[in-house]
């Protein structure tokens, strides 16, 4: 494998059977290409990121752009959407392990969102068998049996896979160019768009993806300098790459039209992601007194800043003839306790409900189950229309206040709102360490947002003087032993309590959860 290496690459890991099928050296030497061409782009982005971050902890204010307003103001559209991509009203989202993926593509769900990123432990079996599982799935002929012997098989119905690549404050630290890692997102995106491109189009579909944490226009313009590239080197029409964007940062809030603009060429949707964008309202604005946010559990798309920045959504995305996808229903269907089923179910329809009825034109799944569920709402509105983009929202007005108001009615900071953030972010972060993304916990369907949001949280009530250091400490022993008790037993638990530890109880906010854990994931 050594000799056959593009020049400037190197894998620090093993790159056989299945592995060296995905690391040929035609997608290396496209993958250093790529970060050859983008890298030094990233490098600015992320700078940009910190020194924005800096100004609004020293008390800089969000608002619309004011040397953005004529793309706001202007008469644009994005690219009409392909036919796969018509009809999303019900997406499924799962990691790339190959029972999950069968599952997912023939869970009845229009697309399947195929998951690098946050539902993906990222070690390195997860991601290049990943990609391999992907690849053998578009051609049909993934299949997987348990250790029980049960068989799973691919079906002719099947999902259209939209792909999520890490983000791009991530690399991939198996893999240098020129020395260097490369950037996480380049290598999730790069392999897939070499392998796949032309498989997908043969089979009348098209190379698909979501685009996680954007923080604003700027990164949209990387992304499609980056999509605009790669076309390019395969000697595929540019535009034929269609880009979902999950505004799932405050600040990417007030730049949805301009994100859509940069990808215009590109851009099919937006998406809203719930949990990461109370992460990054406690993040960015980690130093104010005056943000601090409730029990997470009870902070629901309903409350007045989330349906501002969600109606807002639906608004810039039909105005410019986007698709809007809405938030994640992530509870597992219970097997024992119908109960349970009941009261989630009734739920989520309501979740369903709200959002078809607010103009969203398709909604997240997380369990093959909630497919029939959510669908039924979006049926109710949709009848016979694949979307309802038509539907403009002219009636809504949000503002920079509508936005940055982030109290809650109703809800508060309690001990059980604690001692779950406590309890979820150890038991996910126990279950990525042993390289499980999508961990199922207390009936919901957990990824990495959830644990940011958990963590970030605690954090934020020990600064605002909520709980006391002590008093958390205590509460993170007693969950840990409830592990342990549980059944949990001690994989990688004393690493997990360690690195939450530190994430949660340090002076300083730490930007990303997933950089001190990459770091000892083996």
């Amino acid at each position: 494998m050594t000799a056959s290496l593009p020049d400037g690459v190197e894998i620090l890991r093993p790159a056989e059977g299945r592995h060296a099928s995905v690391l040929t050296s035609e997608a290396l030497a496209f993958v250093a290409d790529l970060q050859r061409r983008i890298g030094p782009g990233r490098e600015q982005i992320l700078a940009a990121r910190a020194q924005r971050w800096a100004r609004l902890r020293a008390g800089e204010r969000p608002n619309f752009l004011p040397e953005t307003a004529e793309v706001r103001d202007g008469d644009w559209q994005v690219a009409w959407a392909p036919r796969p991509l018509a009809n999303r009203r019900v997406e499924i989202t799962g990691p790339t392990e190959a029972k999950m993926l069968i599952n997912a593509f023939n869970s009845g769900a229009n697309v399947f969102m195929v998951d690098f990123e946050d539902a993906n432990s990222p070690t390195w079996d997860n991601l290049v068998g990943g990609q391999a599982n992907l690849t053998e799935a578009i051609d049909g002929t993934l299949e997987f049996t348990s250790p029980e012997g049960k068989e799973y098989r691919l079906g002719d119905r099947r999902a259209v896979p939209v792909v999520r690549p890490r983000g791009w404050h991530l690399v991939e630290r198996n893999v240098l160019v020129d020395g260097q890692p490369v950037s996480a997102s380049l290598f999730d995106f790069g392999l897939c768009f070499f392998h796949n491109a032309r498989r997908l189009l043969e089979v009348g579909l098209g190379p698909y993806f979501y685009l996680p944490k954007l923080e604003g226009h700027l990164e949209a313009r990387l992304w499609n300098d980056t999509f605009n590239a790669a076309q390019d080197a395969l000697g595929i029409d540019r535009g034929t790459i269609r880009a979902t964007v999950l505004i799932e940062t405050i600040l990417a809030a007030f730049e949805m039209e301009e994100i859509l603009y940069e990808l215009r060429d590109h851009g099919a949707a937006l998406n809203a992601g719930r949990w990461d964008y109370l992460f990054s309202i406690i993040k960015k604005f980690c130093d104010r007194d005056d943000v601090v946010l409730p029990d997470r559990n009870k902070i629901t798309m309903a409350a007045p800043f989330m349906s501002a920045y969600t109606e807002l959504l639906v608004r810039t995305c039909h105005r410019r003839g986007a698709h809007a996808i809405g938030g994640m229903a992530a509870f597992i269907p219970s097997r024992r306790d119908e109960e349970v089923n009941r009261v989630a179910l009734a739920k989520v329809t309501e979740d369903k409900e709200r959002e078809s009825n607010a103009g969203f034109d398709g909604t997240w799944v997380a369990h093959p189950d909630l497919v029939p569920v959510a669908r039924a709402p979006f049926d109710a509105v949709l009848g016979r229309w694949p979307n309802q983009v038509a539907r403009s929202r002219e009636d809504v007005s949000v503002t920079a206040d509508d936005l940055l108001d982030f109290t809650v009615p109703g809800a508060d900071i309690t001990e059980e709102g604690l001692r779950n953030d406590v309890a979820v972010g150890l038991r996910y972060l126990q279950a990525w360490l042993t390289g499980n993304g999508a961990a199922g916990i207390y009936n919901l369907m957990e990824d990495v947002a959830t644990a940011e949001i958990a963590r970030s949280q605690v954090w934020q009530w020990i600064q605002r003087g909520r709980f006391t250091e002590a008093a958390v400490r205590g509460v993170m022993k007693e969950e840990v032993d409830r592990i342990r008790d549980e059944g949990g037993g001690d994989r990688r638990l004393e690493e997990a309590e360690a690195i939450f530890s530190d994430v949660a109880l340090a002076r300083d906010f730490a930007e990303f959860l997933t950089l001190p854990a990459y770091a000892v994931l083996e």
